[in-house]
């Protein structure tokens, strides 16, 4: 029994520390007093103090679509202790707008600006727009109103956004809550008929509809340990039905070759390019290595062979990677599995 319970302390111990690892601290800031007015203390904010060391981090922890967070209170507007205009639009946002900053790992080289995300706290949720960033880089300067580095934790939130989670009034300041990316429409497009012999129906992919409407996304489903997606199938041959060559390298690839399209989210401005990701479907897992994206932007023209804009949640995939799943060839086409990056 205590071999077994030492085990246990040992695995526990071990899981913290690696989770520990997945953001360090990158070094720490000297506070200098503010001059005088130059702190706003509005919503309870924080002044640096003279000769304290802060902490500062480049990352936050990996998102999820339960994402652990501080809730904090600030103000967009003009003159409140958001301090200048938001970094996203160069502008200040009402208090009556439910908007957020992301400390800096989550606001992600800008990567969330103009993107939803939905909070879950006191029960309920809310979707908010990410505007800003709650910098954990810099702090205790007048670029930063004179207050200490985000933690790398917070999602700093607007009235309107305590008030939309039912947060009595007196209780707002900072509490925990969960947040996560939310994958909204970005638009329709109008289907239009295919010119004679413009689009390939190998492996039974879908042609346009002329007058029909095709939901369009920027965005995907937030990636996780095991993201749920549909596995669909495609060929990157020539003369295949994935049209042209593979944008990752401007490369056709074998049917034999186990690669994969992604939705435009998860191909994330070509990020995944060349990486593996573990497929797991039908008791079974494969590698793959991301070759292209299916594009959930757009669709129904000759750049895209005619067919329907993709999905967000969609793995593309070649015959090899069916095969090394053990799907039985009459069952090809599309089923669910999960997905992460290897």
């Amino acid at each position: 029994k205590a071999s077994v319970l030492l085990l246990c302390v040992l695995h526990l111990t071990y899981s913290l520390d690696v989770e520990a690892q997945s953001c360090q601290p990158s070094g720490k800031i000297e506070g200098r007093k503010p001059p005088p007015g130059q702190c706003n203390q509005e919503n309870d904010s924080d002044c640096c103090v003279q000769g304290k060391f802060y902490t500062t981090y480049t990352c936050s922890p990996p998102v999820s679509t339960n994402t652990r967070a501080v809730l904090t209170l600030n103000s967009f507007q003009k003159g409140g202790d958001g301090g200048g205009p938001s970094e996203c639009d160069n502008q200040y946002h009402s208090d009556d707008t439910p908007v957020v900053a992301l400390s800096t790992g989550w606001f992600n080289r800008r990567s969330r600006c103009h993107k939803q995300i939905k909070i879950n706290g006191n029960g309920q949720s809310v979707l908010a727009l990410v505007v800003d960033e709650c910098d954990s880089t810099m702090g205790c300067d007048g670029d930063h109103d004179y207050q200490p580095p985000c933690r790398n934790n917070i999602v700093d939130a607007s009235k309107a956004v305590w008030k939309a989670l039912g947060v009595p009034e007196n209780d707002w300041g900072e509490t925990d809550i969960t947040w996560t990316d939310s994958c909204q429409p970005s638009g329709k497009i109008e289907g239009r008929k295919p010119p004679p012999g413009q689009c390939n129906q190998e492996n039974d992919s879908d042609c346009c509809v002329q007058g029909k409407f095709y939901t369009t996304y920027t965005c995907s489903p937030p990636v996780s340990t095991n993201t749920r997606a549909v596995l669909t199938l495609n060929s990157f041959q020539k003369g295949g039905d994935g049209g042209g060559p593979s944008e990752c390298d401007n490369q056709y690839h074998s049917d034999d070759t186990p690669v994969v399209a992604l939705s435009t989210g998860w191909f994330n401005r070509r990020s995944r390019c060349h990486k593996q990701i573990k497929i797991n479907g039908n008791g079974q897992s494969v590698l793959a290595l991301v070759v292209d994206e299916c594009d959930s932007t757009m669709g129904c023209d000759g750049d895209h062979d005619y067919q329907p804009p993709c999905r967000n949640n969609i793995v593309d995939a070649s015959k090899a990677v069916w095969k090394a799943l053990g799907v039985p060839e009459n069952d090809w086409g599309e089923t669910d599995i999960t997905w992460t990056d290897a």
